[in-house]
């Protein structure tokens, strides 16, 4: 009989750690977008302000001048991701890792690591439509202001086309195997290490000590392209029978260009501390409320 239960806990385990660390992603995504210096003065749109110094700074400037409620501004589109893309990721990975090894003892971190970067990257090509959504809300972005969850959807698809709601797909499938890649397959290889090499139990202080290794290895790997994701999410990408202004950036190689050639090589970093700040409660939350999902009969 099919076991359906990691695909259901992988989706409410993401959706409760999404809800908790949401604010810290809206900041994340504020502070990776401002600053941008393009070649064509004529793009020198207001993302080119920089209105954040910090993470900290910046919500509490969101949270005074657009009101604390904007700081979970498109949690809906964020929550409608986690239950289609956490319960896709967690319930393919989760498969496939028991049938290259019965238990914790004989996993193979290479296999773990190939295995991530699978399941993230096929549950984000199926989910990328609810992530623009997400960082157009989280941005403020024009095409999505004063409108709901799905007459956002709407709108983005009569203006740029179907396709626009895969903008983006590319570094998000990118990211999505780098972050899943790295951040599972180091929780499920410090776990391993607690439990079979020193001789630790498998309790709530082992998944928080190997959740918060992930979540700092999943920062450090996926900022860069996080950076170079969210810029081309929030550009608009126009059908080709308009007219209008072309967009800044003509894909993944162009962005990484531009971003290091005008703002510099740790441009590419912008937004790690929130993104770190983010990653590793987020991995607390989501792997701690995962394994209790797991003990329930």
């Amino acid at each position: 009989m099919f076991d359906w239960r990691p695909f259901v806990f992988g989706g409410l385990a993401s959706s409760v750690a999404e809800l908790v660390t949401y604010p810290l992603d809206l900041t994340k995504t504020r502070l990776q977008i401002q600053g941008q210096i393009f070649d064509n003065s004529s793009q020198q749109v207001k993302y080119a302000q920089k209105k954040y110094t910090n993470m900290f700074q910046a919500v509490f400037r969101i949270g005074q001048e657009e009101g604390i409620r904007m700081l979970y501004s498109g949690v809906s589109a964020a929550l409608l991701r986690q239950a289609t893309y956490g319960t896709i990721k967690m319930g393919i990975y989760q498969k496939i890792k028991r049938i290259f090894a019965e238990d914790i003892q004989h996993e193979k971190l290479y296999v773990n690591v190939l295995n991530g970067m699978f399941s993230g990257a096929l549950a984000n090509a199926i989910a990328n439509p609810t992530d623009l959504l997400k960082i157009r809300m989280q941005a403020n972005h024009p095409s999505v202001q004063g409108k709901r969850l799905f007459p956002a959807m709407v709108s983005i698809a009569k203006k740029e086309g179907f396709t626009g709601l895969w903008s983006g797909v590319l570094p998000t499938i990118q990211r999505a195997a780098i972050v899943c890649g790295v951040e599972l397959a180091v929780y499920d290889w410090m776990k391993k290490q607690i439990i079979c090499r020193f001789n630790g139990s498998d309790t709530i202080g082992t998944h928080f000590l190997s959740s918060f290794s992930a979540g700092f290895a999943g920062a450090l790997a996926s900022t860069p392209i996080d950076v170079v994701r969210t810029r081309l999410m929030n550009q608009e990408h126009l059908t080709r029978r308009s007219n209008l202004t072309a967009t800044p950036y003509k894909g993944i190689v162009d962005c990484f260009t531009k971003t290091v050639k005008n703002e510099g090589f740790l441009a590419l970093y912008k937004g790690f501390v929130p993104s770190w700040l983010r990653l590793g409660p987020w991995n607390i939350v989501f792997f701690i409320v995962f394994e209790q999902l797991k003990k329930l009969n």
